[in-house]
C-alpha cells in the first residue's frame, strides 16, 4: 500500500477542491442548463449518463491530464512549461461562456490563494492562469501526488454539478447524491487514463457540449451564468 497522504495535505486538498471556495464554480452548468432544455436531458437517468459522459470524454481527455502535469510543472517552477498548458486550456474553450468560467474562475482562485500563501502576489505578478493551472498550484503546495491532486478537482467539479443539476432540471437532494455515488466510482477510472496521457494525446473534442454552451447565452430562462 502506498503511503498515507499527511493529513495536512490531504484536509487542504479538500479545502481547495470545496464548493464553498469563493471561486463562482457553482454559478456555471458547463452546459447542462442548456442540455436540460434542448438535450431532454431531464430525469436523474440522463443526468446521471450526461455527467459521466462529460468526466469520460471530456475532463479526462482534456482537465484532468493538464492538472497532473501542471503540478510537477509548477514545483519545479517551470514557468515555460505553465503557460505552454495554459495556453492549451484556453485553446480548448469553444465557446465564450467556457472561456469567462475558467478565466472568471482562476483570477478568483489566484486571490484567494494571495489571502493564504504569502508569495502567491509575486508569482502571479505577470501570470493570469485559467482555473485549472491556478487549482495546480494551491495543490502543488503539498505533499500529494499528481493522483491524488487530480481525484480532488475531478471530486470538486462533480459536486459543482450535482448542484446546478438539482437546481436546474430540478432533482430532490437524495437523487443528486446517487448520482453524485455513480461519478465518485467513476472518476478513478478517469483519473488514471488522464495520468497516461501525453501531450500529442490530449484533446477537447466534445461538440455537442460546446453547440449547447454556446446556444445557453440565448435561452429565456437561466439560472447559471452564460
Amino acid at each position: 500500500m502506498p503511503d498515507a497522504l499527511p493529513a495536512s495535505s490531504l484536509l487542504q486538498l479538500i479545502w481547495l477542491a470545496s464548493p464553498a471556495l469563493p471561486v463562482g464554480g457553482f454559478s456555471y452548468s458547463e452546459g447542462l442548463e442548456a442540455a436540460i432544455e434542448w438535450a431532454g436531458v431531464d430525469s436523474e437517468a440522463k443526468v446521471s449518463d450526461w455527467l459521466a459522459d462529460q468526466l469520460h470524454l471530456a475532463l479526462a481527455r482534456a482537465d484532468f491530464a493538464v492538472v497532473a502535469q501542471a503540478v510537477p510543472a509548477w514545483r519545479g517552477n517551470d514557468i515555460a512549461r505553465i503557460r505552454q498548458l495554459d495556453g492549451w486550456i484556453r485553446q480548448s474553450r469553444e465557446s465564450a461562456e467556457f472561456q469567462l468560467q475558467t478565466e472568471q474562475m482562476g483570477r478568483s482562485f489566484v486571490e484567494w490563494l494571495k489571502l493564504h500563501q504569502p508569495d502567491a502576489a509575486s508569482v502571479f505578478e505577470t501570470l493570469r492562469p485559467s482555473y485549472p493551472i491556478a487549482f495546480a498550484f494551491g495543490a502543488s503546495r503539498t505533499e500529494a501526488g499528481a493522483r491524488d491532486v487530480c481525484l480532488a478537482f475531478a471530486f470538486g467539479w462533480a459536486e459543482n454539478m450535482i448542484g446546478a443539476a438539482v437546481k436546474a432540471v430540478p432533482l430532490g437532494q437524495s437523487a443528486g447524491q446517487r448520482i453524485l455515488g455513480r461519478l465518485a466510482t467513476e472518476i478513478p477510472a478517469a483519473v488514471d487514463r488522464a495520468l497516461g496521457l501525453a501531450d500529442d494525446d490530449r484533446q477537447a473534442f466534445s461538440p455537442m457540449l460546446a453547440v449547447l454552451s454556446a446556444r445557453h447565452e440565448t435561452q429565456y430562462s437561466r439560472l447559471f451564468r452564460s
